[in-house]
């Protein structure tokens, strides 16, 4: 069961970022992405083994973008790919049996590759676009969150990422997206983190209500 909740930790130094995930756990996160960029193979090492004793204290989640063969070694909880032409089978098969993987996706075509890779999630991306990043794939919105959902008519859980806010939950989930990913709001505000729950268990009771 893959949480409908992802945290994308952010900080200005690897130390923020643990400190962030730190936060998130202790506010009721149970799946956390360390989102380590530009640091050496040794240092992301460090920071991960750190990570995973933070998060096995609260029993949260720790997926580690794009380095399976740290995942492996730290026994985190799963790894995230972010190259879609990345081979997801050699990862699947370096990895526990145990660890997940998921993928980044922005096209009907990138969720049926990942999904022919049987990856376990997949993050569709961007929402929206951000105000400090650059984003060169194509804004989905609701709408094409809904068109390449409704198109795919798979069980992998699709997960929405993108500058996503709390009053975008219940829009998204209508869309047929199983959960969200989410870093700015959480990281300003970590008792939003609850908020986020409170309102996809609500989508959660309301989808299982319909089905009788």
């Amino acid at each position: 069961m893959i949480p409908k909740l992802h945290y994308i930790s952010q900080g200005n130094s690897p130390k923020e970022h643990l400190e962030n995930i730190q936060k998130a756990c202790t506010s009721g996160a149970e799946l956390v992405q360390l989102n380590l960029n530009n640091i050496s193979e040794k240092k992301y090492l460090k920071f991960a083994k750190e990570a995973r004793e933070i998060t096995s204290h609260f029993q949260t989640r720790l997926i580690l973008k794009n380095h399976f063969k740290i995942a492996k070694e730290v026994k985190a909880d799963g790894v995230h790919i972010e190259n879609t032409n990345f081979c997801a089978t050699t990862a699947l098969e370096y990895l526990y049996k145990w660890q997940i993987i998921g993928g980044t996706a922005n096209t009907l075509g990138d969720c049926e590759m990942l999904i022919n890779k049987k990856v376990d999630y997949i993050i569709l991306c961007p929402f929206r676009a951000s105000d400090n990043e650059e984003i060169e794939s194509t804004t989905l919105g609701l709408n094409g969150f809904s068109l390449i959902f409704d198109a795919l008519k798979t069980k992998t859980p699709i997960i929405g990422l993108g500058s996503i806010a709390s009053n975008d939950v219940k829009a998204i989930l209508e869309t047929g997206i199983s959960g969200v990913a989410v870093s700015d709001e959480i990281t300003c505000n970590f008792d939003s983190i609850q908020l986020f729950h409170k309102l996809l268990s609500t989508s959660s009771i309301n989808e299982q209500r319909h089905t009788f």
